[in-house]
């Protein structure tokens, strides 16, 4: 857990670092105040623009290497695997032929030691990915439900799911950024009347907080409804590849196991096949996965 934390940090310092410098840099080149109060609403825009795209880029690029810190990941080549089990075996071929289907490069494949049966994909694009799965679930599960829960992570590489994903963020984080400001600015400048500002006073500072956070939670439930879509999509996806029995059978399999194995760590969660908290009501508007029930019977109705 401290690992993960320590990682999640240096991402964030990365990010940080990396705004500051573009920020200096387009303030020189092109002679604009892009991060001063009072600056003006296309200024403000061009700030929000800069911040999240630094942060949702940067953190996409080090998606990969993030993953495999975090979860201590080995990347095995096809030598290595042809001397594990039949399970390994049943990975790695599978992402071969699904990758060779799919007309894209192979990704990474590697395993971590978890008790958790799960398995994620992330990468900056389809062609530099990682499918990674855990013990676990190679423990947990057969070979038909490997090969499904292997075909549904494909499908998310296929579909490009993590750089749509960032995306999404990114417009939704950049208008957060952008409308707080813009109210607190305005707030502000009706409240100080006549007098001249050349410093924000504290109610800039305390609306944009605020209603950062309140347009913050608006912008999660669109992320989260897409998240949420998109593991449908990578459902419907794979069957169309390994069959809808498999897809049912795996998802059953995770069903059984949802409230004992699986580890509910929310920073890495929405890589991941399945999540261990079941919401109910207005919170599971934020569960970035649809309940295995609700996946199961959209399955079952599909004519696929």
């Amino acid at each position: 857990m401290l690992k993960r934390i320590f990682l999640f940090l240096l991402t964030n310092i990365a990010v940080i670092a990396a705004i500051s410098i573009i920020i200096a840099i387009a303030e020189n080149i092109f002679w604009i105040n892009i991060s001063g109060y009072g600056s003006g609403y296309m200024s403000i825009f061009i700030f929000s623009l800069i911040v999240w795209f630094a942060w949702s880029f940067i953190s996409l690029l080090m998606s990969k290497w993030m993953a495999k810190k975090a979860y201590g990941v080995e990347v095995l080549s096809k030598n290595e695997v042809s001397d594990l089990s039949q399970k390994h075996q049943l990975v790695f071929r599978t992402v071969e032929d699904l990758s060779e289907r799919f007309h894209i490069n192979t990704p990474e494949v590697g395993f971590y030691t978890s008790s958790e049966p799960n398995a994620f994909a992330t990468g900056a694009s389809k062609n530099k990915s990682l499918v990674a799965v855990s013990t676990g679930l190679l423990n947990a599960m057969t070979e038909d439900e490997i090969e499904w829960v292997i075909a549904h992570e494909m499908a998310h590489v296929l579909n490009g799911d993590m750089v749509t994903m960032t995306l999404l963020q990114w417009v939704l984080n950049t208008f957060v950024i952008f409308f707080a400001r813009i109210i607190a600015n305005i707030a502000d400048t009706f409240l100080a009347g006549e007098e001249e500002q050349t410093w924000p006073s504290w109610v800039y500072y305390i609306v944009s907080i605020v209603l950062e956070l309140i347009f913050g939670v608006f912008a999660s439930l669109i992320a989260m409804k897409f998240s949420r879509y998109r593991e449908f999509r990578a459902d419907y996806g794979s069957a169309e590849y390994v069959g809808k029995r498999k897809m049912i059978s795996a998802l059953k399999a995770l069903q059984k196991m949802q409230n004992t194995h699986l580890d509910d760590d929310s920073k890495f969660a929405s890589m991941k096949i399945s999540t261990k908290t079941k919401k109910s009501g207005f919170m599971n508007l934020f569960s970035s996965h649809p309940d295995l029930q609700d996946r199961i019977n959209a399955l079952e109705n599909a004519s696929i």
